[in-house]
């Protein structure tokens, strides 16, 4: 298969199923999204887009190949720390971009969100790989409970109390988790998709990272919040460590999450509990602290299952 020999500027030809138009002095793509069919996961339309959303394992078909396919796959966030004085599960890690696919069946995995750790003093888990094709995203890094060291994973799981070391995250997929500046202070906040985990520098536990915005739906959803860590002796549930954000904070802030990450606990002494992070959006859970108005203390928040979500034009 061979360009036309002498074109006109604005001809246009198809090679390799890829449309080409001629400029005046080259080739030049004019649309690498042809037009495609399949089915698999939820599916919704977006003007000419077709959109297949993942939130559980299962099989993309493509019966007629659409080129190029936008993607986004984001694992499983991991667990955050039991009891006492933990770190945030860091963000399932997030990948988006394009990618060339062909008439056949595609395995789609979503990861589920690491387990928090127990009531008292263990690890969380990190969270489980997410896949479409050759892209895959790795589950995000564990929290910690004190003097253990947080998980590496997608992005990293935030310091305890007395560990100054976060966990890191994979290059392209997420940041590291915060650190603790003391012994005296509350866990480090996960690493988010967008942004590494905040530190502790006393009382208030780090917020998670921050997370990521992306339209492929159609819609801006902010997704891969990093869970925050937990309080160390607050009095006040102000003090907790709050999930990763959609935009830049500053430490330790005090707003709700919006992307998926998990809240801390609130320090010694108080029924604040740690949250898990949301369902399909890799969130990291929240760290747990000691707790005397709870029997032996907390269970650290769970991650926040995974997603895969695959977009094409179909008209």
């Amino acid at each position: 298969m061979a360009f036309p020999t002498s074109p006109s500027v604005g001809d246009t030809t198809d090679y390799g199923g890829i449309n080409f138009k001629w400029n005046g002095t080259g080739w030049q793509i004019v649309d690498n999204l042809g037009i495609g069919a399949a089915t698999g996961g939820t599916v919704t339309t977006d003007g000419d887009y077709k959109v297949h959303t993942f939130n559980s394992s299962a099989n993309f078909v493509v019966s007629t190949a659409p080129d190029i396919v936008e993607y986004l796959v984001i694992a499983g966030g991991g667990g955050g720390g039991g009891s006492s004085y933990a770190g945030g599960g860091g963000a399932g890690g997030y990948r988006t971009g394009t990618l060339a696919v062909t008439a056949t069946t595609y395995a789609i995995v979503v990861g589920a969100g690491g387990a928090g750790g127990s009531t008292y003093d263990s690890n969380g888990s990190q969270g489980s790989t997410s896949s479409f094709s050759s892209i895959s995203c790795t589950g995000g890094g564990y929290g910690a409970y004190e003097n253990q060291s947080p998980g590496n994973g997608g992005s990293g799981g935030g310091a305890p109390r007395g560990v100054k070391v976060p966990g890191t995250g994979v290059s392209g997929q997420g940041y590291h988790g915060g650190m603790c500046r003391n012994h005296g202070a509350g866990g480090g906040g996960g690493g988010g998709a967008g942004h590494p985990g905040e530190r502790s520098a006393g009382n208030p536990g780090g917020s998670g990272g921050l997370g990521l915005a992306s339209d492929i739906t159609g819609t801006s959803v902010l997704r891969g919040g990093g869970g925050g860590g937990s309080a160390y002796f607050s009095g006040s549930g102000t003090c907790i460590g709050y999930g990763g954000y959609g935009s830049p904070l500053a430490d330790n802030n005090t707003s709700a999450n919006a992307a998926g990450g998990g809240s801390g606990a609130g320090g010694y002494g108080e029924s604040i509990s740690p949250t898990s992070g949301t369902a399909n959006t890799g969130g990291g859970g929240g760290g747990a602290c000691y707790n005397s108005a709870s029997a032996g203390g907390n269970a650290g928040g769970s991650g926040g299952s995974g997603v895969v979500i695959i977009r094409y034009k179909f008209q």
